[in-house]
């Protein structure tokens, strides 16, 4: 103490110092406590977002045929000459869906997801330990909906048309220190067919660009 008297100054200083380098810490360690929450949170409620969406596709389109979405027009030689889409019926099952989803949706407002200090702390045997952190879900916005479709190769004469109908949803995740939003989308099949063109004259199968260069004369 009688060092510490005369040089009392010093020993201020010091303290300040070491004071302000300890809130420092803290600020730091906040900081990388609350991105790491909030990097887990994400997984967990994407996660939960993406089977909420696919859950309200399978209850409004299970049992829906192709026919019912698309229209085919033949040919006078029986093939298909023209594909058209029955928009009202498309939009009424994207309206549906999406009001289901909401609803969804909507029930995560008092749903929080429990993560333990250890497990942010990203020490593997303290991943269980310490005291849980609730991290709320809230949802944001309405959910969107549009169909897409997709044509490719099923044979030398065929392809398969198959029709997705795409969701879209925001969540915001909420911690004591901060909030993040998360963008959710799900792409389902919803139906598919298989439409069948003439055999053609010939029909060559290249499967790599050596093969093709010996086909060159």
């Amino acid at each position: 103490m009688p060092a510490c008297g005369a040089k009392r100054g010093g020993c201020l200083r010091g303290f300040v110092i070491a004071a302000l380098l300890a809130a420092a810490l803290m600020i730091v360690l906040e900081q990388n406590l609350s991105q790491t929450l909030l990097d887990m949170a994400y997984a967990q409620a994407y996660s939960m977002a993406v089977e909420t969406l696919n859950r309200a596709v399978k209850q409004v389109a299970e049992g829906i045929g192709y026919e019912e979405l698309i229209e085919t027009r033949m040919d006078g030689q029986g093939h298909v000459s023209m594909l058209r889409a029955k928009t009202m019926r498309m939009n009424e099952i994207a309206s549906q869906t999406a009001l289901l989803a909401e609803e969804e949706l909507n029930s995560f407002e008092n749903q929080f997801v429990d993560i333990p200090i250890g497990a942010a702390l990203g020490i593997r045997f303290l991943s269980g330990f310490g005291p849980r952190i609730s991290v709320q879900i809230l949802p944001v916005g309405a959910v969107n909906t549009n169909f897409e479709t997709e044509f490719e190769a099923a044979g030398i004469n065929q392809t398969r048309h198959k029709i997705f109908l795409t969701l879209r949803a925001t969540i915001s995740l909420i911690v004591p220190t901060g909030s993040q939003l998360v963008d959710v989308t799900s792409k389902v099949p919803i139906v598919e067919s298989i439409i069948v063109g003439e055999v053609p004259q010939s029909f060559v199968d290249v499967n790599d660009r050596d093969d093709m260069l010996n086909l060159i004369p």
